[in-house]
């Protein structure tokens, strides 16, 4: 993947390196405890509601990072920009990008405090994407899944979520998951997470036509990546059985079709996974 060239987001906080993350009063642990298990990647409904437990995080640096990793975040999130203000002004509607923060080890969050073992997330309380980049190299090693492309996937979904989220989407199946029972609501969460892979394989069609960047292999490490955060495939690896009613996020097979179904569809339309033609998973 050429992604070297091209426009930066420049929206981008750094707080790698930061020490001492401050706790407000009581409730943090909970809060954590209630996020887990909704990432391999956050599932934003998992958080509507849920009360700020940190104090205010201390800033780090502003605007695209210059190492390496940090400036293939920065070059990502350019594209999602670029990508999705399009599809916005198509709809007759603006596109407010999500600010990214990248982390390591713990950060406060508007959602509560945000770490490692989550994975990366988006939290809607503050429209942001958390990334620690750690991750990157778990995604390579623990999941099988490594390379330039299979990394921006995982970027594209979290900022899938927040376009989610900027169309109300989120909103509908916060509620309607407050309505249902606990399978139905890991159900309504398996929809909302497919959608998002999907917003990522539009964003990865429309990125390519604009920048040119993508290189024989690369959209199959975006589906090695898809598959190996399957529900099945995770759940196998950690218990040696599938509970299919535990499913959060789809499994492989549905993850890495929603995503190619971006690709070819390349528009918001193409991504219903609730309604319509394509509703049926």
């Amino acid at each position: 993947m050429r992604w070297q060239e091209g426009r930066g987001s420049g929206n981008v906080e750094d707080r790698r390196g930061l020490s001492g993350v401050a706790i407000g009063g009581g409730g943090v642990g909970a809060v954590v405890l209630a996020l887990i298990g909704y990432f391999v990647f956050g599932d934003p409904t998992a958080l509507q509601g849920l009360q700020q437990s940190a104090a205010p995080a201390q800033q780090g640096q502003h605007g695209a990072p210059t190492d390496e990793e940090g400036r293939f975040v920065d070059q990502i999130l350019g594209s999602t920009e670029d990508v999705w203000k399009a599809q916005f002004a198509q709809r007759g509607q603006p596109y407010v990008p999500p600010q990214t923060v990248i982390y390591d080890r713990a950060t406060p969050t508007g959602c509560g405090l945000g770490q490692s073992a989550m994975g990366p997330f988006y939290c809607p309380a503050d429209k942001k994407v958390y990334l620690d980049l750690a991750f990157f190299q778990e995604l390579g090693i623990r999941f099988g899944a490594p390379g330039d492309f299979a990394r921006a996937y995982v970027i594209a979904h979290e900022v899938g979520h927040h376009v989610q989220n900027l169309l109300g989407t989120a909103e509908q199946v916060d509620a309607a998951r407050r309505r249902a029972g606990q399978a139905e609501a890991n159900r309504l969460s398996v929809r909302m997470e497919l959608q998002a892979d999907c917003y990522a394989g539009v964003w990865a069609a429309h990125s390519d036509s604009m920048r040119h960047w993508l290189e024989p292999g690369d959209v199959e490490e975006g589906m090695s990546a898809a598959a190996a955060v399957g529900d099945d495939t995770l759940q196998y690896q950690a218990q040696g059985r599938i509970v299919p009613d535990a499913f959060t996020h789809g499994t492989s097979d549905q993850r890495t079709r929603w995503f190619r179904r971006g690709m070819e569809g390349k528009e918001i339309e193409s991504c219903d996974t609730f309604e319509g033609r394509y509703a049926d998973l």
